[in-house]
């Protein structure tokens, strides 16, 4: 048996900037942005290269999704963004006004540095230790 995951859902309050942030500033590649009726839509983004996992941006619906949205995992990092060059990606995030919270850093399982999204989920640009 082979699994994935295909899709993660995360709450956005407008699609419209949620494009703007992932596909303009952290270079992700929009993959579907379909009209669902309804005010609705399926928008679907990617790292550039990757082959499986997606974000699927998911325009807040009601008090408690509009609540969580910048806070789906109450404070924590979230999501985790591989990169194959810590370097290139960290300098072309800062000068796309992508918030750093920290400087880059060294650890055992490799270089990290946290970042915010434009809500306030936190990320790790990880580029993993060589095995």
């Amino acid at each position: 048996m082979r699994q994935h995951l295909g899709l993660i859902a995360l709450l956005v309050r407008d699609y419209d900037e949620a494009i703007g942030f992932y596909v303009g500033k952290l270079g992700f590649d929009l993959i579907e942005d379909s009209d669902q009726g309804g005010g609705r839509r399926w928008v679907v983004v990617s790292p550039p290269g990757a082959k499986e996992t997606r974000l699927l941006l998911a325009q807040a619906a009601g008090g408690s999704q509009i609540e969580r949205v910048g806070d789906q995992t109450g404070g924590r990092v979230f999501l985790f963004l591989m990169t194959d060059d810590f370097e290139r990606d960290h300098r072309a995030m800062q000068a796309a006004g992508v918030v750093f919270l920290e400087a880059p850093r060294r650890e055992t399982y490799g270089r990290v540095a946290v970042f915010e999204d434009l809500y306030g989920n936190r990320w790790d640009l990880l580029q993993p230790s060589d095995p």
